[in-house]
């Protein structure tokens, strides 16, 4: 247990080499999203895994107010700076995760030497008019979640959705660092049902890959957006080779 501005965070800790491989799952899950990869990786790889619950899940303390990416990663360094692991990690993202990845990475460029985005929320995304439908499309159910009684899930996706629009149109604005090696995995389904979106979301992910030589696209074939649980293997080979690349 790790604690960063007054709450606790529980980090998990496979020993190993470098470098470390630090994995971040999507929104409302815990660090026992990766329990089928932890124990593969570590011995395909010998590297150090890092996995942890992040504010509001798992053993991790509830925070109260709205929930934002830059805190996350604040919590995340904080993590890091206490086990020591401040240079030489691979970062691995799912969904919301990616926004955590992008903010850490320009604030501690250094720390990390490749990453691994899986069907990660990625700046390229959020154009103003796909920012706007998104806001749009979640009015109702975000109106419904206020008037049922209030659990530590609910609780989560509200923190979330607050300021919502804002939030992302920042976000948009952001751009991984040229420097850090990043492998991009895009689900076949994506996380939309709609052809419009789901289109949009793949052609971010192409989007983000075209911006620099050190970055590639794997298509993770039959798989929902939960990758890691639907193609375990698409994500250990993906980062294998990032270990391989870097080491």
């Amino acid at each position: 247990m790790i604690t960063n501005q007054g709450h606790k965070l529980a980090f998990y800790v496979t020993p190993g080499r470098l470098p470390a491989i630090v994995l971040d799952a999507g929104g409302g899950l815990d660090a026992s999203y990766w329990n089928k990869i932890v124990p593969v990786l570590a011995e395909d790889t010998g590297s150090e895994i890092i996995t942890y619950d992040r504010s509001g899940e798992g053993r991790s303390s509830d925070v109260p107010g709205p929930w934002r990416a830059q805190n996350a990663a604040s919590d995340l360094a904080a993590g890091l700076t206490q086990l020591g692991v401040t240079k030489d990690a691979v970062l691995v993202s799912h969904s919301l995760a990616g926004e955590i990845a992008t903010y850490f990475v320009n604030e501690h460029p250094h720390w990390i030497v490749g990453a691994v985005l899986v069907d990660a929320s990625l700046p390229e995304f959020y154009t103003p008019s796909e920012t706007a439908r998104i806001v749009a499309a979640n009015q109702q159910q975000i109106a419904a979640l206020r008037q049922q009684p209030q659990t530590r899930a609910t609780r989560q996706l509200l923190a979330e959705a607050d300021n919502y629009g804002p939030v992302h149109l920042a976000y948009h604005a952001m751009a991984w660092p040229q420097n850090v090696p990043a492998i991009a995995i895009v689900s076949s389904q994506t996380p939309f049902p709609t052809p419009l979106d789901a289109g949009l979301w793949r052609q971010a992910q192409q989007e983000f890959v075209s911006a620099a030589p050190n970055r590639h696209l794997i298509v993770a074939e039959h798989s929902s957006h939960d990758i890691p649980l639907d193609r375990p293997d698409v994500v250990i080979s993906a980062v294998q080779e990032m270990v391989n690349q870097v080491r």
